[in-house]
């Protein structure tokens, strides 16, 4: 007997994710939900076309409409939500309510605090809530904590994450594989960091570096916000050093931090010629067309995860670095499979129960090394690099 899993929200990485929970989720049954009936048939003809069965089937829903999602929630083990975070809270309330567990791509760590507050509430109903699953945050947080796992005293953490077009096209070299607005939000705003063992923030596109990352060679790195979720108060007490940086090719830096301190990142009125506009809309409505992913983009997304602690009464340094490509058989791009098989792969702990009833921080929700055992389980490589201090 297998699983019976709901994806609200048919896109990109909920089609992913279901592939993933088709080939090794143990899937009975994914329903794949949608505002769009023919987003969702989509993606469930595209599901099972590449698993070569008819587990998924398609369903029409609004996702900001909590009653609407209880008939198709109750009977599941797991649903992912892989609607825009604003949606979640509500989704999470629904779940309770029907009695399935909980995955989601969050994207706002105040909601994600607004989740794990109905802990007492998912326990009395037997469910797992697991928010902010994906790429980053997500995967990079667990890579995070799988370096201290490797240590026997971590003392620092440093992460880095980006996903790229193979090739770069000038003047941009970057294409946009996911809502324009999710990037900005990234861009703009503070990361909240641990230094010198204490909570502090700290200003997007600032910190510039320069990291060799074979194969692609030398990379800026910088900082922005969004990627580090709940993992600093974690970790607080335990690290004295924890952060995260994206890295992106040369130029980008410059190019976008201008945008920021222009104010097109801004979403409050501006008055212009009579009429009020928003800036962010406007730099949007610009910048989208120009960076957007076109359908079949090879992309790579490169991932690594330093820790610097004690191990066998030396100090050492640990890099674990993880690098996908764009799947020319299934045609995901390095981005839907790394967010989307995250995401699969924690549903996956749910429906087994290895992960108990509760809300639970991701980074908490099961051991990293057992997350790592499953990414490589689905052809992902990666590396693990020791040096002395």
């Amino acid at each position: 007997m297998g699983y019976r899993y709901v994806i609200i929200g048919s896109g990109r990485q909920g089609t992913s994710a279901a592939y993933d929970l088709a080939r090794f989720g143990e899937a009975e049954h994914i329903l794949m939900a949608d505002a769009s009936l023919e987003a969702a048939q989509k993606a469930a003809d595209r599901v099972n076309r590449l698993i070569g069965r008819g587990v998924a089937s398609a369903t029409q829903v609004d996702a900001s409409d909590p009653q609407q999602l209880l008939p198709i929630l109750r009977g599941a083990d797991v649903a992912l939500s892989a609607v825009p975070y604003y949606y979640n809270v509500g989704i999470t309330r629904a779940c309770i309510e029907a009695g399935s567990s909980l995955n989601d791509m969050g994207g706002n760590t105040d909601v994600v605090w607004e989740q794990l507050r109905l802990d007492a509430e998912a326990r009395a109903a037997g469910v797992s809530i697991v928010p902010d699953c994906g790429m980053g945050p997500g995967l990079i947080n667990h890579m995070g904590c799988y370096v201290m796992e490797l240590l026997d005293e971590p003392q620092e953490v440093y992460l880095y994450d980006a996903g790229l077009p193979q090739e770069p096209v000038p003047p941009w070299n970057y294409q946009c594989t996911f809502h324009i607005n999710g990037l900005t939000n990234e861009y703009d705003g503070e990361a909240t960091f641990i230094r010198d063992g204490k909570i502090v923030k700290v200003p997007t596109f600032t910190e510039l570096e320069y990291i060799d990352f074979p194969p692609l060679g030398t990379l800026e790195a910088f900082v922005i916000s969004g990627s580090m979720s709940t993992t600093p108060y974690t970790h607080l007490g335990r690290l004295r050093r924890y952060e995260n940086k994206v890295l992106r090719y040369p130029g980008h830096f410059h190019t976008f931090e201008a945008y920021k301190r222009l104010g097109l990142f801004s979403e409050e009125p501006l008055e212009v010629n009579g009429q009020r506009v928003i800036p962010r809309q406007v730099y949007h409505a610009l910048l989208e067309p120009q960076i957007k992913a076109p359908p079949g983009m090879k992309d790579i997304c490169i991932m690594r995860a330093v820790g610097i602690g004690w191990k066998d009464g030396q100090m050492k340094k640990v890099t674990v670095d993880l690098i996908d490509r764009y799947d020319e058989a299934t045609g995901f791009t390095a981005m839907e499979r790394l967010t989307g098989w995250h995401c699969a792969l924690m549903m996956g702990f749910q429906a087994r129960k290895v992960i108990p009833p509760g809300a639970h921080r991701m980074e908490q929700a099961v051991p990293a090394s057992q997350v790592m055992e499953e990414i490589r389980k689905r052809g992902i490589s990666f590396t693990v690099k020791w040096e002395s201090l």
